[in-house]
Protein backbone atom coordinates (compact mmCIF):
# COMPACT_ATOMS: atom_id res chain seq x y z
CA UNK A 1 0.00 0.00 0.00
CA UNK A 2 2.81 2.40 0.93
CA UNK A 3 4.55 1.95 -2.44
CA UNK A 4 1.31 2.34 -4.37
CA UNK A 5 0.40 5.47 -2.41
CA UNK A 6 3.84 7.02 -3.02
CA UNK A 7 3.76 6.05 -6.71
CA UNK A 8 0.45 7.90 -6.99
CA UNK A 9 2.05 10.95 -5.36
CA UNK A 10 -0.43 10.90 -2.47
CA UNK A 11 0.65 11.64 1.09
CA UNK A 12 -0.62 9.54 3.98
CA UNK A 13 -2.54 12.55 5.27
CA UNK A 14 -4.21 13.08 1.88
CA UNK A 15 -5.11 9.39 1.61
CA UNK A 16 -6.73 9.45 5.05
CA UNK A 17 -8.81 12.47 4.00
CA UNK A 18 -9.88 10.89 0.71
CA UNK A 19 -10.67 7.46 2.15
CA UNK A 20 -11.97 8.23 5.63
CA UNK A 21 -9.50 5.71 7.07
CA UNK A 22 -7.78 7.06 10.19
CA UNK A 23 -4.07 7.90 10.06
CA UNK A 24 -3.25 5.32 12.73
CA UNK A 25 -5.20 2.59 10.87
CA UNK A 26 -3.48 3.49 7.58
CA UNK A 27 -0.10 3.26 9.29
CA UNK A 28 -0.95 -0.18 10.72
CA UNK A 29 -2.15 -1.38 7.29
CA UNK A 30 0.97 -0.09 5.53
CA UNK A 31 3.21 -1.73 8.14
CA UNK A 32 1.40 -5.08 7.90
CA UNK A 33 0.17 -4.95 11.51
CA UNK A 34 -3.54 -5.42 10.68
CA UNK A 35 -5.62 -7.08 8.00
CA UNK A 36 -8.11 -4.49 6.75
CA UNK A 37 -11.69 -5.32 5.89
CA UNK A 38 -12.82 -5.57 2.27
CA UNK A 39 -14.84 -2.38 2.78
CA UNK A 40 -11.73 -0.55 4.03
CA UNK A 41 -9.65 -1.83 1.09
CA UNK A 42 -12.40 -0.64 -1.27
CA UNK A 43 -12.30 2.85 0.27
CA UNK A 44 -8.50 3.00 -0.03
CA UNK A 45 -8.53 1.76 -3.62
CA UNK A 46 -11.20 4.31 -4.58
CA UNK A 47 -9.23 7.08 -2.87
CA UNK A 48 -6.15 6.09 -4.91
CA UNK A 49 -8.18 5.77 -8.12
CA UNK A 50 -7.18 2.14 -8.73
CA UNK A 51 -9.08 -1.15 -8.86
CA UNK A 52 -8.99 -3.04 -5.55
CA UNK A 53 -7.03 -5.87 -7.21
CA UNK A 54 -4.11 -3.43 -7.59
CA UNK A 55 -3.68 -3.44 -3.81
CA UNK A 56 -2.77 -7.13 -4.03
CA UNK A 57 -0.43 -6.94 -7.04
CA UNK A 58 3.25 -7.30 -6.25
CA UNK A 59 4.81 -4.36 -8.07
CA UNK A 60 8.29 -5.87 -8.12
CA UNK A 61 7.12 -8.81 -10.21
CA UNK A 62 5.35 -6.77 -12.90
CA UNK A 63 6.24 -7.91 -16.39
CA UNK A 64 5.09 -4.92 -18.41
CA UNK A 65 8.53 -3.71 -19.41
CA UNK A 66 9.63 -3.60 -23.01
CA UNK A 67 12.86 -2.30 -24.54
CA UNK A 68 13.29 -2.01 -28.31
CA UNK A 69 16.69 -0.76 -29.49
CA UNK A 70 16.77 1.93 -32.16
CA UNK A 71 15.96 0.55 -35.58
CA UNK A 72 14.87 -2.84 -34.18
CA UNK A 73 11.08 -2.38 -34.12
CA UNK A 74 9.16 -5.43 -35.30
CA UNK A 75 7.65 -4.79 -38.74
CA UNK A 76 4.03 -5.84 -38.61
CA UNK A 77 1.16 -6.14 -41.02
CA UNK A 78 -1.81 -4.74 -39.11
CA UNK A 79 -5.32 -5.87 -39.99
CA UNK A 80 -6.82 -3.30 -42.34
CA UNK A 81 -3.54 -1.51 -43.05
CA UNK A 82 -3.23 0.65 -46.09
CA UNK A 83 -0.71 -0.08 -48.84
CA UNK A 84 2.62 1.73 -48.38
CA UNK A 85 1.98 2.56 -44.70
CA UNK A 86 4.76 0.70 -42.88
CA UNK A 87 4.27 -0.12 -39.18
CA UNK A 88 7.03 -1.04 -36.73
CA UNK A 89 5.90 -2.20 -33.30
CA UNK A 90 8.02 -0.40 -30.70
CA UNK A 91 6.93 -2.25 -27.57
CA UNK A 92 4.22 -4.20 -25.84
CA UNK A 93 2.50 -4.56 -22.48
CA UNK A 94 2.23 -8.04 -21.00
CA UNK A 95 0.02 -7.43 -17.98
CA UNK A 96 -2.81 -5.28 -16.72
CA UNK A 97 -6.11 -4.10 -18.16
CA UNK A 98 -4.71 -1.57 -20.59
CA UNK A 99 -3.53 -2.69 -24.02
CA UNK A 100 -0.92 -0.32 -25.47
CA UNK A 101 0.34 -0.46 -29.06
CA UNK A 102 3.18 1.97 -29.85
CA UNK A 103 4.13 2.07 -33.55
CA UNK A 104 6.55 3.96 -35.70
CA UNK A 105 4.57 4.63 -38.89
CA UNK A 106 6.48 5.49 -42.06
CA UNK A 107 4.76 6.34 -45.31
CA UNK A 108 6.58 4.90 -48.27
CA UNK A 109 6.99 6.80 -51.55
CA UNK A 110 3.73 5.55 -53.11
CA UNK A 111 1.56 6.01 -50.00
CA UNK A 112 -1.82 7.62 -50.57
CA UNK A 113 -4.03 9.58 -48.17
CA UNK A 114 -6.44 7.45 -46.17
CA UNK A 115 -9.13 8.93 -43.90
CA UNK A 116 -11.27 5.93 -42.97
CA UNK A 117 -9.31 4.51 -40.04
CA UNK A 118 -11.70 3.75 -37.20
CA UNK A 119 -11.20 1.50 -34.17
CA UNK A 120 -11.77 1.34 -30.41
CA UNK A 121 -9.56 3.21 -27.96
CA UNK A 122 -7.59 6.40 -27.73
CA UNK A 123 -4.87 7.29 -30.22
CA UNK A 124 -1.87 9.55 -29.74
CA UNK A 125 0.16 10.74 -32.76
CA UNK A 126 3.48 12.59 -32.72
CA UNK A 127 4.89 13.68 -36.08
CA UNK A 128 8.60 13.05 -36.65
CA UNK A 129 9.04 14.07 -40.30
CA UNK A 130 7.11 15.62 -43.17
CA UNK A 131 3.82 17.44 -43.01
CA UNK A 132 0.25 16.36 -43.70
CA UNK A 133 -3.35 17.45 -43.35
CA UNK A 134 -4.94 15.10 -40.83
CA UNK A 135 -8.68 14.59 -40.68
CA UNK A 136 -10.53 13.71 -37.50
CA UNK A 137 -14.27 13.45 -38.11
CA UNK A 138 -15.18 16.83 -39.68
CA UNK A 139 -12.00 18.55 -38.47
CA UNK A 140 -8.86 19.14 -40.54
CA UNK A 141 -5.52 19.86 -38.87
CA UNK A 142 -2.23 20.74 -40.55
CA UNK A 143 0.45 18.62 -38.88
CA UNK A 144 4.21 19.08 -39.07
CA UNK A 145 7.31 17.91 -37.21
CA UNK A 146 6.79 18.10 -33.45
CA UNK A 147 2.99 18.38 -33.60
CA UNK A 148 0.82 15.88 -31.75
CA UNK A 149 -2.80 14.73 -31.64
CA UNK A 150 -4.70 12.80 -28.98
CA UNK A 151 -8.21 11.61 -29.81
CA UNK A 152 -10.95 9.01 -29.46
CA UNK A 153 -10.21 6.61 -32.32
CA UNK A 154 -13.83 5.52 -32.73
CA UNK A 155 -14.33 8.53 -35.03
CA UNK A 156 -13.11 8.23 -38.62
CA UNK A 157 -9.61 9.62 -38.96
CA UNK A 158 -6.48 9.60 -41.08
CA UNK A 159 -4.20 11.52 -43.40
CA UNK A 160 -6.24 13.55 -45.86
CA UNK A 161 -3.45 15.27 -47.80
CA UNK A 162 0.27 14.61 -48.03
CA UNK A 163 2.56 17.62 -47.99
CA UNK A 164 6.32 17.44 -47.53
CA UNK A 165 7.68 13.90 -47.57
CA UNK A 166 8.97 11.60 -46.16
CA UNK A 167 6.28 11.35 -43.51
CA UNK A 168 6.83 9.45 -40.28
CA UNK A 169 5.09 9.58 -36.93
CA UNK A 170 4.73 7.81 -33.63
CA UNK A 171 1.27 6.27 -33.19
CA UNK A 172 0.21 4.91 -29.80
CA UNK A 173 -3.17 3.22 -29.43
CA UNK A 174 -4.63 2.63 -25.95
CA UNK A 175 -7.51 0.18 -25.48
CA UNK A 176 -8.95 -1.70 -22.53
CA UNK A 177 -8.63 -5.47 -22.56
CA UNK A 178 -11.91 -7.39 -22.65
Amino acid sequence: MNRLRRAAGVSAVELTKRSGVSRSMLSRIENGLVSPSVEMLDRLANALGVPMSRLFAEQRSRTDFSHVPSGKGLRVERLGTVADYRYELLGHVLSGNLFVEPYLVMLEADAQPHVTFQHPGLKFLYFLSGDVTYRYGPRRVNMRVGDSLLFDATAMHGIEDLGTQPVSYLSVVFTLRS
